[in-house]
């Protein structure tokens, strides 16, 4: 893949979020560590409020269903990190802050980033790459979008 001098790459996941700049050209890509952000992962106790309550619902002659199934709250704290990214990066491209976006994301974060991307948004992604690369080096992303094969993740 070639990549504009000065495109911006995002590789994110549910927790953790690079905002890198390709400081080479087309030919070369160069990647530099613009920004980041990251989620902390909260213990179950501190996200949690309460126990599994009862749905109230009858199951059979005069019994109830004991209990709801509880929500995954790791993943509702994921879904929600992916959210705000949405709106940061929608912000950049309605601010004009970059022509060409490269997206690299795992299938759950890149299906929760898709349909909230702007319009303005969506008109500048010039690739993307659904994988977790979040915890690798920035030598295994270049080699990702070089088309090179990548070490495994």
């Amino acid at each position: 893949m070639t990549l504009p001098h000065d495109t911006l790459v995002l590789v994110a996941d549910g927790r953790k979020a690079l905002f890198l700049r390709n400081q080479g050209d087309g030919q070369q890509i160069d990647l530099r560590i613009a920004s980041h952000r990251e989620r902390e992962d909260r213990k179950d106790s501190d996200i949690k409020t309460d126990a599994a309550g009862r749905s109230g619902r009858p199951m059979g002659a005069g019994s109830f269903q004991d209990t709801m199934p509880e929500p995954d709250f790791h993943q509702q704290e994921e879904d929600r990190f992916a959210r705000d990214l949405s709106e940061k990066i929608n912000a950049m491209a309605l601010g004009g802050e970059f022509e060409n976006l490269v997206v690299v994301a795992p299938a759950r974060t890149m299906g929760e980033l898709r349909p909230l991307w702007h319009k303005q948004t969506a008109a500048r992604i010039v690739g993307e790459h659904v994988k977790e690369m979040t915890d690798r080096p920035v030598p295994d992303i270049e080699a990702l979008l070089a088309g090179e094969a990548a070490p495994p993740s």
